[in-house]
């Protein structure tokens, strides 16, 4: 090894221990027993610089600026399948069914989360199934999200997050934005080069004076192989909502997801993909207020009886929980993974964990 490799390998060294020994938790409480923040979390604290000891952000300072965005690649937007799988939700409170265009009632669809496809329009109706009526002014257009997550050709060099709010970055953790500071919009990637945590929350380090709250970003965690665990396979951490793709130990892809809701729960565990389908209708709670029924859900990958990983049409709210125990992706996202575990989905794994406790 060159002298150039050996500075280059101590340089790397260095940094990595400053990276995992920035954690500045808060000190000892005090008599009204409270607790006092680190020493560098007030703004002009002696020795410190944005809420760091100077000398480790000056360290920082040269990474910050030479990696502004995580070295990632968004995976192309399907603009074929958004489009195909853009339907119409139903009115919530239910509809009534006709035989023709103000023709006779002949049933209907009951209250609940329900998506309909058209096959025709005649005016003011709509031709949902052959020969079933209704109006137009009962359905609404719902536009599939053009979201996808990003693959990693190396490894991240940096923890990597995307913002899931759009939000104003802070000078100081624990401080209020400048109004003046532009907003990072929603779904943007960032680097994480500190993490020190107020008392309550984890703040981070995203660039040069620029923090953001754990509240508002989910990150990228890697989480080790299970044992007996092997080629391709499937983390999903319900904490963070986040799902990473691996090889046998590498990262090769990674994206924002929904789980289930917490009445909804989805199972923590290791699980193998047993049916995939590149379409399934889906339908549940009959009779019930949260009775739903959702055609055409397309790249369906069960994993956990008749939980799944698959693409969704019906929200744009990945990085949150918002199903009934499924792993919800974006269509784009959904049809990568199916096309990634195409020849290997009978050996793929599914490792369901959580990297923490909602607070």
């Amino acid at each position: 090894m060159n002298r150039l490799t050996n500075r280059r390998a101590a340089r790397w060294a260095l940094i990595a221990a400053i990276l995992l020994s920035t954690v500045i938790a808060p000190s000892a409480a005090d008599a009204e027993g409270g607790t006092r923040p680190s020493a560098c979390l007030a703004a002009n604290a002696p020795g410190c610089t944005h809420g760091l000891p100077t000398w480790q952000y000056q360290m920082l300072l040269p990474e910050m600026l030479a990696h502004p965005t995580p070295n990632a690649r968004e995976i192309e937007v399907n603009q074929r399948d958004v489009r195909r799988y853009s339907f119409y939700r139903v009115n919530k409170a239910g509809v009534t069914l006709f035989n023709a265009p103000n023709g006779a009632p002949i049933g209907g669809i009951d209250p609940g989360f329900n998506f309909v496809g058209i096959r025709r329009r005649q005016g003011d109706w709509a031709e949902i199934r052959p020969g079933q009526w209704v109006p137009m002014s009962e359905l609404k257009g719902v536009t599939a999200s053009s979201y996808t997550g990003v693959i990693f050709d190396s490894a991240p060099l940096f923890p990597m997050a995307w913002v899931l709010i759009p939000t104003r970055p802070s000078s100081y953790p624990g401080e209020k934005p400048d109004r003046s500071v532009p907003i990072l919009p929603r779904y943007t990637r960032v680097n994480i080069f500190a993490t020190v945590n107020d008392g309550q929350w984890d703040w981070y380090l995203i660039g040069p004076g620029q923090w953001l709250q754990q509240k508002v970003v989910g990150r990228v965690l890697p989480v080790k192989r299970p044992a007996g665990v092997k080629g391709r396979w499937i983390a999903v951490d319900l904490y963070e909502q986040v799902l990473v793709a691996y090889e046998e130990d590498r990262m090769v892809f990674a994206t924002l997801i929904s789980s289930g809701l917490p009445q909804w729960s989805t199972n923590e565990g290791l699980f193998r993909i047993w049916a995939r389908f590149t379409s399934d209708t889906m339908r549940g709670a009959m009779g019930q207020p949260d009775f739903y029924e959702l055609p055409a859900v397309p790249y369906v990958m069960y994993f956990d009886n008749d939980i799944s990983l698959h693409g969704t049409y019906w929200h744009d709210g990945f990085g949150y929980r918002h199903s009934h125990g499924c792993v919800n992706l974006s269509i784009s996202d959904a049809r990568w993974l199916y096309e990634w575990t195409d020849n290997f989905f009978a050996n793929t794994w599914v490792h369901v964990w959580s990297s923490g406790q909602y607070k």
